[in-house]
């Protein structure tokens, strides 16, 4: 093999034709000519190397969960705590322009959610407890209907009273979790005290300190501070945006579920609206949830009839009627189309739980917007 870049050799011989001496054809192939011969071509190298950036990227994302999971009794309530000082601290910023320091702004925000969430809880608890005994009562007469409804449509008459007896048993279970368990064993639920304590102390510290911890994330973002600043700005916008959308849009869907249960006079309806409104902060799942508490309502308070009422009516109030204002709230909230919004909710929540379906969006939307600032600062830098 030749060395020092000499160039190959070789002798070719063409035999010749019947009475001519063949002839010899000396060839010269130069090293690098032979380089390319056996390699990849260049798309194919560069979707292999994408590719191990992605399984990087996947394997970073995934260590950073477990590590996530391993301290969720605390990241949990500081990310929750986080999520809610981004929609309020504009509040504490309009009362210190109001010559409020810093730290009684922080206070009165802090007491005022506080008195929302307890006011919300109690309402919603009180409300079942003081209709407990006469919706199980009536669960159980619907029960009772709904079996002799089924017999008589050709259903197996044992197997509809094993199924009016499973539901009967797992309806009084759950009334009475609801109105015993729950306010009556509060204090053995250490988990839900603690995960409250931490979310209340981290909120009034990241409310009362916000400019300080802003400041400090800037300069640590790894990025120029401007473009730091850009960022957050372009997060806490687009989190705020999103809740103003998800509020109007619970708030049209508990109207027109609440109006439905007061027209049909089903019990409990204000709460029934409360419910549905609170429902509505968790993206689609909540909702239907709140929907299901719904029927079941309607369902023991005034018997099957009403809760198939009831059901339409939350079947149009989250779907057709709400298709009415999600456009409107959704796009003017977050610049996004709804079937976007869609799709970055359920990609969220199947990867991050309840943690991805609420901040998928409104992440998307800031990087949509971040994206937009970088480009119009890259043109105007470009521009001579």
């Amino acid at each position: 093999m030749s060395e020092g870049g000499t160039p190959f050799r070789g002798r070719l011989r063409r035999p010749g034709r019947k009475g001519v001496t063949p002839e010899d054809d000396v060839i010269e192939i130069e090293p690098g000519a032979l380089s390319g011969m056996f390699a990849a071509p260049k798309w194919l190298r560069d979707l292999g190397f994408s590719a191990w950036l992605l399984v990087g990227l996947g394997a970073a994302l995934l260590g950073a969960i477990w590590l996530l999971s391993l301290t969720e009794a605390i990241v949990m309530p500081v990310l929750t705590a986080a999520i809610i000082a981004s929609v309020t601290s504009p509040a504490v910023d309009w009362l210190r322009r109001h010559k409020i320091p810093r730290a009684a702004g922080a206070a009165l925000v802090f007491i005022l959610i506080l008195a929302i969430t307890a006011g919300v809880g109690l309402l919603v608890l009180t409300g079942i407890a003081s209709q407990a005994d006469s919706l199980s009562e009536r669960l159980q007469e619907a029960a009772k209907e709904i079996q002799s409804l089924v017999t008589d449509i050709g259903v197996d008459g044992t197997t509809a009273e094993d199924a009016r007896a499973d539901a009967s048993s797992s309806v009084s279970g759950g009334f009475e979790a609801l109105t015993h368990g729950v306010l009556g064993g509060i204090d053995k639920l250490a988990s839900l005290a603690v995960f409250l304590s931490f979310t209340a102390l981290s909120l009034f510290f990241l409310l009362k300190d916000a400019p300080v911890i802003t400041g400090f994330v800037e300069r640590h973002l790894g990025v120029p501070v401007p473009m730091a600043r850009i960022v957050l700005g372009r997060v806490g916008d687009s989190l705020r945006g999103y809740f103003v959308g998800v509020t109007v849009v619970a708030g049209w869907s508990a109207l027109i579920v609440g109006a439905g249960a007061w027209l049909i006079g089903v019990p409990l309806a204000g709460t029934i609206a409360v419910v549905t409104f609170v429902g509505g902060y968790i993206p689609y799942l909540g909702a239907w949830t709140a929907g299901i508490f719904a029927v079941l309502i309607a369902l023991g308070g005034q018997g099957p009839e009403a809760a198939l009422a009831i059901a339409v009516i939350v079947l149009l109030a989250n779907g057709v009627l709400q298709q009415l204002v999600q456009p409107v709230a959704y796009g003017a909230a977050l610049g996004l189309h709804p079937l976007a919004v869609l799709i970055a909710t359920i990609a969220g929540g199947c990867l991050f739980g309840t943690v991805g379906l609420v901040l998928s969006a409104p992440l998307l939307s800031a990087a949509v917007r971040i994206a937009a600032d970088v480009s119009a600062a890259e043109r105007e830098t470009s521009t001579p």
